[in-house]
């Protein structure tokens, strides 16, 4: 006797899912058998992806639906989204080839073209950029009048402005085409010149009282210098063009170098008021009362530069804090300046940490910050010496070199640094001794001499620290 599985094996239903699975046929197994087959065939209908190809150029070769790749291209798309074309059964508008002309032309020629039927008739579509200039026309009265010139004739004004109707004001082919052998030998500025005082005085004449005129104007000579100076730039010889040129470069250093050195002198000017104002505040707590000295310092503290000395940072925040933090050095104080510092404080015989009460960290703090000031206008002393004593050497020489037209020995005694030697005109050749001669201002520090100068300037101001 057959079973359930034979039958299924016979109607080829097999498979563990829905009733199948029970051992059980069901009335959709027996009315629609090819629906499951056809949809077991097409779940076991794979392809896999090649070795060695990517997966982008995989996705290419096969749709959504896994099928095979077409043999033949076919575009089964919608294609574009809007037609290119639309082709339908009107009537194609005819062309005709007709004649036209040109209103540009005075000579009525006739030329032939493709147009559009329907267009038969109509003006030259490009006539409309057809532009010419108004020139304006003068009757005998009024150039007897208001244009008589006695350098220029009536029969040159009029051939002068019938070129310019033709060439519409291209003074360049109007001084080509000028007839130079019955009228005088022109320039194109002239021509100019001659054309807009004309068409300047016609305005004035005929313009309406009260309405504002627009008068074209006109600059002969300036025309003329501008050329003359065109030539000139454009007949130079290398030899010029070069000169020029480290002319320009040392313009350029003596620029940078001037304001360096200014920069320089305003730094030096903080310096020293500083200075004044740290020793006018000095002098004025001393002759003030200890009573009133909190009051007198809220009331009456100059505005000191942040340059002037070490600014301390203050601990107001709340919570508890050491007192030896107040001595503790700020970070924008250098290496430099502490090792120095250090070595000021060693030989005046300063303890380096000394006990933070509250008078002894207030006169430390104030002793490091004046001798950091003090060892900054030492610095500045001594480049300002170094300055002084370079431009006193560069005097000397151009002095030997005969530019200045003075002895040498007119370099002797304190010039002042601001001072720059004037050069002559004849000491700006190309020639040997012109480092010499054109750097005034003085030769930029480089990183090696400005640190020699900087080590022998600390080193100095260590010296002088024990004298008054």
């Amino acid at each position: 006797m057959a079973t359930g599985a034979d039958v299924r094996d016979i109607l080829e239903l097999g498979g563990p899912e829905g009733d199948a699975a029970s051992g059980t046929i069901s009335k959709k197994d027996i009315i629609n058998p090819d629906k499951k087959k056809s949809k077991k065939s097409s779940e076991t209908l794979t392809f896999k992806r090649p070795e060695g190809m990517h997966r982008e150029v995989y996705a290419l070769l096969y749709s959504d639906k896994k099928d095979a790749p077409p043999l033949l291209p076919s575009d089964t798309g919608q294609g574009y989204r809007t037609v290119k074309a639309k082709l339908g059964s009107k009537k194609v508008r005819p062309w005709k080839w007709m004649p036209f002309t040109n209103p540009a032309r005075k000579d009525g020629a006739m030329f032939f073209h493709w147009r559009r039927a329907a267009e038969e008739g109509k003006d030259y579509p490009f006539a409309r950029f057809n532009k010419t200039v108004q020139v304006p026309v003068y009757s005998e009265q009024e150039y007897q009048l208001y244009l008589h010139d006695d350098a220029w004739t009536k029969a040159e004004t009029d051939h002068l402005f019938d070129l310019s109707r033709r060439f519409d004001l291209r003074f360049v082919v109007i001084h080509d085409r000028y007839d130079h052998q019955q009228f005088k030998k022109r320039s194109v500025e002239d021509l100019k010149e001659r054309y807009y005082h004309i068409c300047a005085k016609l305005a004035n004449v005929r313009a309406v009282p009260g309405t504002d005129l627009k008068i074209p104007v006109f600059d002969a000579g300036h025309e003329r210098r501008r050329k003359e100076q065109l030539e000139r730039l454009y007949n130079r010889t290398p030899e010029q063009v070069a000169e020029e040129e480290y002319l320009l470069q040392e313009l350029r250093k003596i620029e940078a170098r001037k304001k360096e050195r200014e920069k320089r002198s305003q730094d030096l000017q903080k310096l020293i008021t500083a200075a004044d104002t740290t020793a006018e505040q000095r002098r004025t707590e001393r002759k003030a009362p200890k009573k009133k000295l909190p009051q007198k310092k809220e009331a009456e503290k100059p505005a000191v530069p942040e340059t002037a000395g070490i600014k301390f940072p203050d601990f107001k925040s709340a919570g508890v804090t050491l007192r030896s933090q107040r001595m503790k050095l700020p970070s924008s104080v250098g290496q430099k300046k502490i090792k120095a510092l250090e070595q000021m404080l060693l030989e005046l015989g300063v303890d380096l940490s000394p006990t933070p009460t509250e008078e002894l960290v207030h006169m430390f703090n104030e002793l490091r910050s004046d001798l950091v000031l003090l060892y900054e206008l030492k610095q500045a002393c001594a480049n300002c010496e170094y300055e002084l004593q370079m431009l006193r050497h560069r005097h000397e020489a151009l002095a030997r070199a005969g530019v200045l037209g003075a002895p040498a020995a007119a370099a002797v005694g304190p010039t002042p640094a601001s001072a720059e030697p004037t050069v002559s005109e004849s000491g700006l050749g190309l020639d040997p001794t012109k480092d010499t001669i054109i750097d005034v201002v003085g030769a930029p520090l480089t990183p090696n001499s400005r640190k020699r100068r900087e080590s022998a300037s600390s080193s100095s101001s260590v010296k002088k620290a024990k004298k008054p």
